[in-house]
Formats: C-alpha cells, structure tokens, sequence
C-alpha cells in the first residue's frame, strides 16, 4: 500500500479543511515547498497536492506553490484542483506532475478523461468525492446525481491509474476511515484505488489492509499527519 502525504493549498499556503469548505482552513506551513521536502526526509516516496482555489474557480490558482513543491522534491507528485481540459493536463505533465488527478470532468464531461488517459497512460487519476452517497463536483460546492461506482465504472479499461475516493463527510474530522466503503469501491472496478477522508490514525491503514477482498492499494495522510497522531515511520512500515 502505497501512503500519499497531502499537501492542500489555499492562497498559496499548506492547509487543511473541514469537510472541503476553505473557511475552516487551518494553516500548517506558509512554504509548500518545505512541507513537501519535510515529507520526503520523513520517508514518503509520492506526495498528493491539491489546488483547493483552483477545485472551485475551476481553473490553476495555486500554480506558482505547486511549481515550487515540483523543484523542490524529486518524488513523484500526483495533482488535482481546476484541471479541466486536455491543455491544462498537458502543462501540468511537461512541468514535472507525475499525475494529475480529474474530478469535475469525470462526472460531467468523461470524454475529456478518456482522451487523457489514451494520450497519457497510467498519468491519469480520477477523482471521486462523495457526500451522502452522491458524488461532488466544482471543488465539492455542488453535488451530482451519480452515485461513487457509477462514475467509478465509466473509466473502466480506460488505462486510468488510479482512483482517489474521499469521504467528504469524514474529510479532515479525524473520525476514521470509512473501510466498507472503500473497500466496495475496490471490489467494484478493477482500477487501483486510494482512500482519502477520515484517516485518523495507524489503526486505520491496519484496517484498511485486513479486510477481506481485494486489496486498497493507497491511501492520503491529511490533518492526522499534520497533528502529530501519525508517526510517518510507523506507519510506513504497516502500510509496506
């Protein structure tokens, strides 16, 4: 299993969120590229960045932070928040993002994804927001009438990397992931997914490697990385 450290970037600093609403941002370092280095001198191979203006203006707000995290680090860094269009992936990927995560377009304009994941295989994640049952969209300030697996399913031998399936009524409480539900996901598709939402301790990577099925191949260390109630060595070592 694969952990993913998550770097969220609002107005160019490194934060955490409740439940997707930037007015609860907590601010944890004012350099995304020191929080990204801070993660690989602690031992993780990838780093997840999300663009939280960008997720709901629909377009790169956070590109100068990102850009530093890129020069920064040497690791692979996965990227989502505002990228919709075959162009904006592109510049992503020529600037260094090893993969770059599509959520709003997977729910409304799938095409986009297919395309992407054709002319850039395994560099293509999609991500899938669920509250209530239903999926997110626009930076998670608007809601589909899909359901997680059924948007899962659209991108099915489609040469996707990976899907991200966050819980967004577990994300940045530190409540504890939501197993079964991921787990489903995992047993639904045969693409790779990664958990994101809840996590609250080591308990949960534990967990989420015992159940029956087929296996959750990542998952992303928000606020309980941040706080202190995971210790990045421990937990890589369950995880591996």
């Amino acid at each position: 299993m694969i952990l993913y450290p998550a770097i969220d970037l609002k107005d160019g600093q490194c934060v955490r969120v409740l439940h997707g609403d930037l007015s609860t941002a907590t601010v944890f370092n004012t350099d995304p590229g020191a929080q990204a280095r801070a993660f690989v001198d602690a031992g993780f191979h990838w780093i997840h960045v999300v663009d939280l203006n960008g997720a709901t203006q629909g377009k790169a707000v956070n590109g100068a932070a990102v850009e530093k995290i890129l020069s920064t680090v040497s690791v692979p860094v996965q990227l989502g928040g505002g990228i919709r269009t075959l162009a904006d992936i592109e510049r992503w990927i020529e600037a260094g993002v090893s993969r770059v995560i599509l959520g709003t377009v997977a729910v409304k304009e799938p095409k986009v994804v297919l395309d992407a994941a054709r002319k850039w295989p395994e560099q293509i994640a999609v991500s899938v927001d669920v509250r209530a049952g239903k999926v997110a969209v626009e930076g998670w300030t608007a809601d589909s009438d899909l359901d997680a697996i059924t948007v899962a399913k659209r991108f099915e031998d489609a040469g996707v990397a990976a899907l991200i399936v966050t819980d967004i009524d577990r994300d940045g409480t530190v409540m504890g992931f939501n197993v079964e539900a991921f787990g489903a996901m995992a047993d639904a598709v045969s693409i790779p997914v990664i958990a994101a939402g809840g996590l609250a301790s080591v308990d949960d990577i534990i967990k989420l490697k015992a159940r029956k099925g087929v296996p959750v191949a990542g998952a992303v260390l928000g606020r309980a990385l941040y706080n202190g109630a995971i210790n990045p060595a421990q937990a890589l070592e369950i995880a591996a």
